[in-house]
């Protein structure tokens, strides 16, 4: 009997051990075993272990893999006739032996009879003339139109598009109308169907490259291996629901690709030719209304950003922490978009989940609030940041009023505190001018002497308060941008009235 119980505790011990060895395995307990295959080596041994396994075909590239649940709608719902074939399943390996729907055949050729040539030949006809008398009809209604605005019939058009033909682009690839870029498994190929032209910016993090896709120009965004943080960063907050505005730079696509025996990190974006507003302000000058216009345009961003929208799509509050007339583009309308989220902080109030990333990049010191200079900033609360863009919007605000004409004046361009600190200043440098002495960009007289700009001043100094506190909302500097445009709208239909 001895022996017998000593042989029965033996085995409780083995069983105790082999049940620690199988929960040690926890993490991949109850996922899927999948088969892998990718072009980019990224499968272990063929195989791979999630929720959902799945099989793509995207471009006659295919791939097998699988997934976590949280993406299962995003994903298995982005298959697209012609485009793009997506297909999960739940068992293990089950996307083992996938293929894609065979080709439908074509329809079997009917000889066609004489009875059916001439009725369709005949309303070929009739639609033939139907549509040039419609053209004819149009034509002429535009010329009488411009006749009577007594416009120049020889004048050419100049095409006033805000982008090219980015949306016919998106229309035929997204219908969920969520506002992000493409779906998940098209941003995977997009690398490969790129081609680069030409470089259009150098930076400490990385180049910006014109590219072709799909006939269209794009904006290429190529990371440096050492700022993968803000690669990463941008990618994520881009794909927030509802984050597309035509104040925000519009987001195509995030994907790695292979050079050289290194990864690059590819970030895609709609291509504005004029470039960022620090270059266009270098070589060309604005009137007070192209000022103020522009200026609303930056704070109709600024605010979509600032604001939490609550709705089964939602979109959570973003401070963007390094706004600059460098992070912000021009459009062929004269519009401003805001770009760069790559130091964006994300907040949401039904969670109060506070996410600062952990990109060790920090911003720009020349358009640092003096909260961050002296390090007082509470770092914990969300409208913190919101108030640092707010100081730094004052400084893009100073930036275009400098470069305005008014009674034949302006002055060239120079960066904000261009006369108290070097082109590089430190930390230090810009903590005595700002916190220490409290010093702010000197104004020339003549903005005072004009409606418009002596009121954009107005709120240049409002947002250049000491006190975080005391400084004006994003929402607070549209509404009075817009009540001044208005204004000015209706000082000059009562000139035209007079003349």
């Amino acid at each position: 009997m001895g022996g017998s119980a000593l042989l029965v505790l033996l085995l409780l011990a083995v069983a105790s051990l082999v049940t620690c060895a199988v929960h040690a395995g926890d993490e991949d307990e109850g996922k899927l075993l999948c088969s892998c295959e990718n072009i980019k080596g990224t499968c272990s041994n063929g195989t791979c272990k999630g929720d959902i396994c799945f099989y793509s075909l995207v471009n006659r590239v295919e791939e097998r893999g699988c997934f976590p649940h949280r993406t299962r709608m995003e994903n298995c719902g982005s298959s697209m006739a012609g485009v793009v074939y997506m297909k999960c399943c739940s068992t293990d390996r089950c996307n083992a032996f996938s293929k894609p729907p065979p080709t439908p055949a074509p329809p079997p050729k009917k000889s066609l009879q004489l009875w059916i040539v001439v009725p369709l030949a005949l309303i070929f006809i009739a639609a033939v003339t139907l549509c040039g008398l419609m053209l004819w009809l149009r034509s002429q209604q535009t010329h009488c139109r411009l006749l009577k605005d007594g416009g120049d019939l020889t004048m050419v058009k100049v095409d006033s598009r805000e982008d090219p033909t980015y949306g016919e682009l998106f229309d035929e690839f997204c219908t969920s109308g969520s506002g992000t870029g493409l779906p998940y498994l098209v941003q995977r190929t997009m690398a490969r169907q790129i081609s680069l032209a030409e470089c259009v910016g150098k930076g400490r993090y990385g180049e910006v490259w014109r590219g072709t896709w799909m006939g269209e120009s794009v904006a290429v965004k190529i990371f440096s291996s050492r700022d993968e943080q803000s690669w990463f960063r941008e990618t994520e907050i881009y794909n927030t629901v509802q984050l597309r505005h035509d104040n925000i730079l519009g987001f195509i696509a995030s994907d790695m690709t292979s050079k050289n025996s290194s990864t690059q990190l590819w970030l895609i974006t709609h291509f504005h030719e004029l470039g960022s507003l620090y270059d266009v302000l270098q070589y060309s000058t604005l009137d007070p209304e192209n000022c103020l216009q522009m200026c609303l345009s930056v704070a109709c961003g600024l605010v979509h950003l600032h604001t939490e929208i609550f709705s089964s799509q939602g979109k959570p509050a973003i401070a963007h922490r390094d706004l600059k007339s460098r992070n912000i583009l021009v459009k062929r309308n004269r519009q401003c978009c805001i770009a760069d989220l790559g130091l964006a902080v994300i907040h949401s109030q039904s969670s109060d989940d506070l996410d600062v990333g952990n990109n060790p990049r920090v911003g720009t010191k020349r358009y640092m609030a003096p909260e961050v200079l002296d390090q007082t900033i509470r770092v914990d609360v969300f409208e913190s940041y919101k108030q640092t863009d707010i100081w730094a919007l004052g400084l893009v605000f100073w930036e275009m009023t400098r470069r305005t004409v008014v009674n034949g004046i302006v002055e060239e361009y120079q960066p904000p505190f261009f006369d108290m600190v070097p082109s590089d200043p430190s930390f230090e440098q810009m903590n005595k001018v700002v916190c220490v002495d409290q010093q702010r960009p000197s104004l020339h007289n003549r903005l005072h002497s004009h409606p418009i700009l002596s009121a954009i001043v107005k709120i240049m100094k409002e947002c250049w308060s000491q006190c975080p506190a005391a400084r004006l909302t994003a929402l607070r500097v549209k509404k009075s941008l817009s009540k001044l445009e208005q204004d000015n709208d209706i000082t000059i239909d009562k000139i035209k009235q007079d003349l």
